[in-house]
């Protein structure tokens, strides 16, 4: 039953709530407003409504708009450079993982001096300890997806590289966050389903993780079941209010989980996959692995806890670990994405056991905490079975 528990964020949960942005004390009276190179936050507005919410607040703000689907660490130093040049006092995470993860590592090198990889542990990173507290910083999040509005952790590519790594400590829990559905109703299904899978995979790692306890166990197992409910219901209608907002929800939770818990190898193998090839979103590379790498866990570890995800994910009847595998398998086609390809993003067969050396060289860590320890023929058997 030992635990720690450290989840500082104030959420702000709901439909319009993205108006608390023109009411609360804000940390600072000048932004760094980080959104994504699409055009999504501009086509739908709420660039623009954001934009208006802070001049109501009497708070200005300079956009920095170049963050890519899987973010990058010259990015996160052209954006510090900005705010530092423009004065801005923290910094503003606008749409999906990606801009709250950057504007999360930006508020670290807005503060800061040297390279962003001077703080990061694992792979090339040098690890060293930062010395200033970064920027405060406010999520505003528009997927449902990775949960980073609920807890510290920011994932950057160095793209010379291909290391894909996560990292983030207390000070980088945002100042606070606001989860407003309304702003989710416009990702498309594809994006809808990756996202919400991510989500899933937050939960469920976090609940067979070594690192698992009691209140990451009650996040975890309230997401798997609201995932498992209403994620079919978001992908094949958009417009559904209630499946956006319990996806939301959902995802939330699944941001408390990695407050509280945290990821496994599986993260770990999805980041090598995305690191080498960027165009790889990491939901799908996530659920490309999903079904070879929870059937050797559910084989070898925790029966238990794997009978209760199957249940919480919709099996009633669960009653073996393996019914997780086939819990999830049906959850992938009522989503549409049980066909997905890594051949599609130009992934090749015969790079497994390099996939497999760059997981457990960049992000070494996650697999100490899980409860079997995979051997480099293992992950390889696990990517080559899920290569198509």
């Amino acid at each position: 039953m030992n635990f720690s528990y450290y989840m500082p964020s104030r959420l702000f949960f709901g439909k319009g709530e993205i108006e608390k942005l023109a009411t609360e004390k804000l940390p600072g009276k000048k932004a760094l407003l980080v959104i994504s190179s699409g055009n999504s936050m501009k086509k739908y507005g709420y660039l623009d409504e954001v934009t208006d919410l802070l001049k109501k607040s009497g708070t200005e703000c300079v956009l920095f708009d170049k963050i890519l689907p899987n973010p990058i660490k010259s990015h996160v130093m052209e954006g510090a450079a900005l705010a530092k040049a423009q004065g801005c006092d923290f910094v503003i995470g606008l749409g999906g993982g990606s801009s709250i993860d950057s504007a999360k590592a930006i508020a670290v090198m807005a503060a800061n001096e040297g390279d962003y990889w001077d703080y990061i542990r694992g792979g090339s990173g040098k690890g060293m300890p930062v010395p200033n507290k970064p920027l405060p910083i406010i999520a505003i999040t528009t997927t449902a997806g990775t949960g980073t509005e609920a807890d510290p952790w920011t994932v950057i590519t160095k793209e010379e590289t291909g290391e894909k790594i996560g990292g983030g400590y207390d000070d980088t829990f945002p100042y606070f966050s606001i989860i407003d559905p309304d702003l989710m109703m416009s990702v498309p299904p594809h994006l809808t389903a990756y996202q919400g899978f991510d989500a899933l995979f937050h939960s469920t790692e976090g609940y067979i993780n070594k690192t698992a306890n009691f209140m990451s166990d009650m996040y975890a197992l309230a997401a798997i079941e609201l995932i498992g409910k209403y994620l079919p219901r978001a992908v094949n209608d958009g417009s559904d209010e209630e499946a956006r907002a319990m996806v939301a929800l959902a995802n939330t939770l699944a941001g408390m989980v990695e407050s509280t818990s945290g990821c496994t190898s599986e993260h770990s193998l999805e980041h090598a996959l995305s690191g080498y090839y960027p165009e790889l979103p990491h939901g799908a590379g996530l659920i490309m692995i999903s079904l070879e790498y929870n059937k050797l866990f559910a084989a070898k570890v925790c029966p238990e806890r794997f009978v209760a995800m199957a249940k919480a994910l919709g099996k009633a009847d669960a009653d073996k670990p393996e019914d997780f595998v086939t819990a999830l398998a049906d959850l992938q086609k009522a989503c549409g994405v049980e066909n997905l390809k890594m051949s599609d993003y130009g992934i090749k067969a015969d790079e497994m056991q390099r996939v497999a050396l760059h997981a457990k060289d960049i992000m070494g860590g996650l697999f100490e905490v899980d409860r079997y320890q995979l051997s480099v023929e293992e992950i390889v058997s696990i990517l080559e079975k899920s290569y198509r």
